[in-house]
This record gives structure tokens, sequence and C-alpha cells, in this order.
């Protein structure tokens, strides 16, 4: 028997090569860790994959996740890896771990679990905070492994704190000389390997304590010295969160920070509820910057910024409810089980009267039963809204609050929708998912694992957007070039994200006809017992990152060639 020219070979497949052409079929050859031939490949591998019937894509590239504490103790980045995604981007909205002198740790934590939901108890018992300086913290990551590829910006929360203390989180304006540390900080970073800088400018950002995030509402001028400061590397890209309470002069900041760094930038837009216009304007002043020769694009989410609630989550719609905060010891099993006693639902239900919760976020929309749906296996995310809890109680002759009452007691979920969904439908997020200087993102992998499990964008842009939807859909290519090369391309690493000679022999092999997304579920598997939301997909036949097979259909193979990468490619 001779010997195989190729490593793997994946064969027969529908390849979908991320640069927006038509599916065809082909075969796939790879070798190490590059990619060497698309087409009829006439030698053999060493490792054979029949792929008929088959998508055979380029692997997904996340860039906006917040793995930044899970990667210093884990090596399986999930549920990422479980959904097609060989790349994700970390330290994003200005939160992260470094800098950290000892001294501001605990700050940073508190941030991190108010801001991104993560729970603290599990931080502080899983970051081994053998670093101080955000190079030292990219030397702990370089020391792993991964199932994944990993790339990190450095965020501007952890700057300020580092330079100002505690003067940080009391908003105080940056003296001249903090500033300038700020930006040598961030310089520093990125030239040791951080992908870019990020900054949050949203109030719903806060710490468990209920502070504003430090970067909240600071003049501009110290985000165009630190953008600067970036610019003058010559790499590096810039992130940013906001809620554009004036959308023309926030924009004008987004401005600002490109033209002097000119470096790209990309922000998160929405359909926001308060103003469900306001993201059609601010699409077109991206098409103006553009024209201006300015490099900005948005990060889209592919559904409902929604929230899950239930007894085991971070929220549930009576958690302000007295006589259900009487049960507040038990754990949900127990819950559950003294709910469904007669006396218990009639006292409950008796005090109900539309508590809500401020301190978290959406806590104060746990009342909202119009706009709370169950959460059903396999969920959906365009759920009608005859489905609403308001309407199929009426329709039952009950109170949502009786209904919403039953599925918690019954152990099940609620999906509450929010931004996104303002008029019952994805409609405006179609629009924004195909304008031309998108590209998909907010799927925060590794955060708010109490109340969100967006991990799974990129399964929902297949199997809703490509295939499921009651609506306009989006071809399988569009989709496949956007998560893949075009996320890729946002963050300068241009050497991955495309099936083609020469590429990253990172790809994804999937059974779209049956491509399936599951029920998230709470796993408490986090450090100290941390709990966390997990979702999982069938129809993942084989992920490879770096031509080594990582899973095969969902289950871990064992390899983690995933590493830390530094800085554009």
């Amino acid at each position: 028997m001779g010997t195989a020219e190729y490593d793997l070979v994946v064969r027969g497949g529908t390849v979908v090569d991320g640069n927006g052409g038509a599916p065809r079929t082909a075969d796939v050859a790879v070798s190490g860790d590059r990619i060497v031939e698309v087409g009829r490949v006439a030698g053999t591998g060493a490792r054979e994959i029949a792929a008929d019937g088959a998508v055979v894509a380029p692997g997904f590239v996340d860039i906006h996740t917040h793995y930044d504490g899970q990667a210093t103790w884990e090596s399986r980045l999930q549920p990422s890896s479980w959904h097609g995604v060989t790349t994700v981007v970390a330290g994003n909205c200005g939160v992260g771990f470094a800098p950290a002198l000892p001294e501001h740790r605990d700050r940073l934590i508190d941030l991190m679990e108010g801001v991104e939901d993560i729970p603290g108890i599990a931080l502080h018992e899983g970051l081994p905070w053998s670093w101080l300086t955000f190079p030292e913290y990219l030397d702990v990551l370089a020391a792993r492994s991964y199932d994944v590829d990993l790339a990190v910006q450095v965020p501007h929360a952890a700057l300020r704190v580092h330079a100002m203390g505690e003067r940080a989180a009391a908003h105080e304006e940056a003296t001249a000389d903090e500033v300038a540390m700020m930006a040598k900080l961030a310089a520093e970073a990125v030239r040791a390997g951080a992908l870019g800088f990020s900054t949050s400018r949203t109030l719903n950002h806060k710490s468990t304590g209920g502070e504003l995030i430090p970067s909240y509402g600071l003049g501009a001028d110290e985000l165009v010295a630190i953008a600067r400061a970036v610019g003058e590397t010559g790499t590096g890209v810039l992130q940013l969160v906001s809620d554009f309470p004036e959308p023309e002069q926030e924009f004008e900041l987004l401005r600002r920070m490109v033209a002097v760094s000119g470096r790209p930038l990309s922000f998160s837009l929405l359909q926001f509820v308060q103003d469900p216009q306001r993201h059609k304007a601010i699409l077109r002043m991206m098409e103006q910057a553009r024209a201006d020769g300015l490099e900005i694009r948005a990060q889209v989410a592919a559904r409902p910024v929604g929230l899950i609630m239930g007894l085991e989550n971070t929220l549930n719609p009576f958690m302000e409810n007295p006589e259900w905060q009487k049960l507040g010891g038990l754990t949900p099993p127990e819950q559950a089980a003294r709910m469904r006693e007669p006396h218990v639902r009639e006292a409950i239900l008796a005090a109900h009267t539309g508590q809500r919760n401020r301190s978290r976020l959406g806590g104060g929309a746990i009342a909202a039963f119009h706009l709370m749906y169950e959460l059903t296996d396999p969920p959906n995310y365009e759920p009608p809204t005859e489905d609403s809890l308001v309407n199929r109680a009426a329709r039952a002759g009950r109170t949502p609050v009786e209904l919403a009452y039953d599925i918690v007691a019954g152990e099940g979920m609620i999906y509450l929708v929010g931004a996104n969904y303002v008029h019952g439908d994805l409609d405006d997020v179609h629009e924004m998912l195909v304008h031309d200087q998108t590209v998909p993102g907010l799927s925060d992998g590794g955060a708010h694992v109490g109340t969100i499990c967006d991990g799974s964008f990129p399964t929902t842009l297949l199997t809703h957007w490509t295939r499921d939807r009651d609506g306009a859909r989006i071809p399988l290519e569009y989709i496949v070039a956007q998560q893949a090369r075009d996320t890729a391309r946002a963050v300068g690493l241009t050497d991955r994200g495309v099936l083609a000679p020469g590429y990253r022999a990172d790809l994804t092999v999937i059974d779209l006809a049956n491509l399936t997304l599951r029920k998230p579920e709470m796993h408490a598997d986090l450090p100290a017992g941390g709990r966390r939301l997990l979702q999982r997909a069938d129809g993942y036949l084989h992920t490879v990152v770096a031509g080594q097979e990582t899973y095969t259909d969902g289950v871990e193979t064992g390899a983690l060639p995933g590493r830390l990468l530094r800085g554009a490619r």
C-alpha cells in the first residue's frame, strides 16, 4: 500500500468555499495545517472523510466572545466549538482581566460578573492571576492548547482601572498623564499580540454593585488618544458597543477614532426597543463613512437579543415575589416541587404584583409577559406573537402570570425577547444581515451564562436563515462567506475563512438537511460549581482545526490543535 499524499482528504462534499460562489461538489485535501487542493483530488489521505450529501465549509470565525476567563482554565471553548466555530475573538465590550494589579482583581471580576453574567465564584476560583500586564496575560494563554484558535483584545475598563484606580469607577475624567498611560499600555498590548482594543458605552454594562462600566460616558478625547496610539502600531482593530443615545454625535466619535488611527472599527448594531428605526439611520451613517474612506462595520446578531428565564437561571419572573423568596434556600428542583404544591402556588400568585429586579441585566423586564414565550426543543427564535404567554393565556382563559408560573414550576424555561424583535419578527435583522457593511457577531460565547446562550448563532444562521424561515431567507453561500471569510477579515485574520490552497485548514462538515439546534441546558461545570447554559446542535459531522479533527458528530476527539493568535495574520 502506497504512502498517503495528504494528511486529510474530505471527499465528495458540497463545498461552500467562503468566497460567495455557488456550492459545488469537490474534494478538499489538507497537508499539515494548510489546505493544499480543492477540486478533484486524485491522491489519498492518511485520513479520509466521506462527505457525500454534506456541506463542507470553512470553519466559522466568531469575533464577539468573552472567553477571557474560561481560556485560562479550560481547553475546550464550548459552546462555540460545538457549532462549527474554529476561531474565537475575546476581550470584547471593554471588559477583561489584564492589565491587573493585585488590588484591582476583585473589581475586574465584579465587572465581568455584572456586565457579562459570569459567576463571580467561578472567576475567583478559576482565574490563576499569574500575570500583571497584558503581555504576561498573553503568555499565559500562549502556553495552553484549545479546541479552537483564540485571539484577544485589550479591554478599556481594565486599562482605566489600572491607570486610575478607584477614580475609574467614579467616572472621573482622566488626567493627561493617565490618558497617556492607557494609550501606551494599549499600544504595548497590540504589539505583544492583542488583536485590538475594545470599549463599552452602554448603560446595560454595570458591575455587580450596580456601578456603570468605567468606560461609560467618558470624554471623547480619551478614546481618540487610545485609538491614535493603536494606530501608531500599524496593526490592530477597534471594537465598541454603544446605546447610540444621540446617534449623530456618537457616530462622529467612531469616525474620529478611525480617522486618527487608520484602523478598522466595528460596533454592535441592534434594532433598539426605544427607537426601532435608529438602526436604519446608523446604517446610512456607516455608508457615508465608507464613502469618506473610513472603514467602519457593524456586528449584527442572528436572532432576537433575548433572555432565558427559569429556576436554574439568573432571572425568573417570580424572583422578586416575597412568597417565592421564601424558597430561596432550596435547590431549583426542590423549588419546583414546592411550587407545584397547591397552597404554595396560591400564596405566590396572590403575592405577585409585577415585581421587577433593577439590579441585573434584563431584570426590569421580568414582568413583561407580552414579550415572553415558552422555550421549546428545538427552540423557535422567531416565534409568532400568538404564541406569547399573554396571547396563549388569553386563549386558555388564564392570566399570563399563571401560565408563566406553571412553566417555571414544571422546570421549563421562558424566552424573553427584547432588541431585534420590536415588530414581532426578524425582518429588520434580515435587513441588517444582508447589508454589505455588516458581519455576524454578538454571540457573547462564554458570557451571560445564566441568561443567554447565543454561542449557537452560527447554527441559527444555517438553519433558520438559509433553510427554515417563513419569510425572506439568505443564500447559504452568503451566510458561509459572512460567518467565515468576512468575520475573519474584519479583525485582520486573512489566513482563514476560505477553502482554497494556502489557507488555514479549518473546516466543518455539516449535515445541513438535518442540522438541529437543541434546547439550552444548565450545567454546573464551571470552577467552584458555577452554573452555565450550554446549547448543543445535531448535524455537525466533523470539525477540523489546523488540519486535526476536533469533533466527530459533536463528540470531542481529544485533539487540541488550537492556539493563541498573536495579532493579525
